[in-house]
């Protein structure tokens, strides 16, 4: 089987961003993004994912961590899609329903080459660490962009606002791990198209 690995780089006035995805990996990550809490975030994503995931990121901090949290999203949905190259073989469809204490989250994904996003998840708290809660949106509808796909998040219930971060960080893990794995009987794609 051919590698599913990417490696993409971005460079604009805001930031810089050298990433290296391999589908499929085993769970490490080496991560700088100089955003305590996203990193945090991004490793969990690796880990539940079984992805191996390299990221350095410089962005432009002292103005706050949108650009670099938005530009990260971007990166990672064009690592996915390009990693995949043709998506010959895989399932397409993943969801994950994940529990974390008090917290139930749900992502479902179809890598279908069709962005679209819905989002509903809400927090009590505008900052977890130096990480805008916002900003959990902004980087998801960034990837379903990038990858070119369709990306359901949801909310089922939750009190704590980084146990609900964390906890869409490893469904979207999950989900997307199960989406991009191979299945014997999925000649060429799976699509009646013919093409994904």
């Amino acid at each position: 089987m051919k590698e599913r690995y990417a490696k993409i780089t971005r460079k604009t006035k805001e930031t810089d961003i050298e990433m290296e995805l391999w589908i499929d990996g085993s769970g490490s990550a080496n991560i700088d993004t100089g955003i305590g809490f996203f990193d945090h975030m991004l490793n969990s994503f690796a880990r539940h994912g079984f992805f191996d995931l390299n990221l350095k990121v410089k962005g432009d901090l002292e103005v706050d961590c949108h650009h670099t949290i938005e530009d990260v999203g971007i990166v990672l949905g064009k690592a996915i899609k390009e990693a995949l190259g043709d998506k010959a073989g895989i399932k397409r469809y993943g969801y994950f329903i994940l529990p974390m204490d008090e917290t139930l989250a749900l992502c479902a994904i179809d890598l279908s080459g069709r962005p679209y996003f819905v989002y509903d998840v809400d927090f009590t708290t505008d900052r977890i660490g130096t990480f805008d809660t916002e900003m959990v949106r902004e980087f998801f509808y960034a990837v379903s962009y990038g990858a070119e796909m369709n990306l359901n998040i949801k909310k089922m219930d939750g009190l704590n606002n980084h146990h609900i971060a964390e906890g869409v960080f490893k469904a979207f893990a999950k989900a997307l791990d199960e989406a991009t794995s191979l299945d014997p009987r999925v000649q060429g794609v799976l699509s009646t198209k013919g093409s994904l």
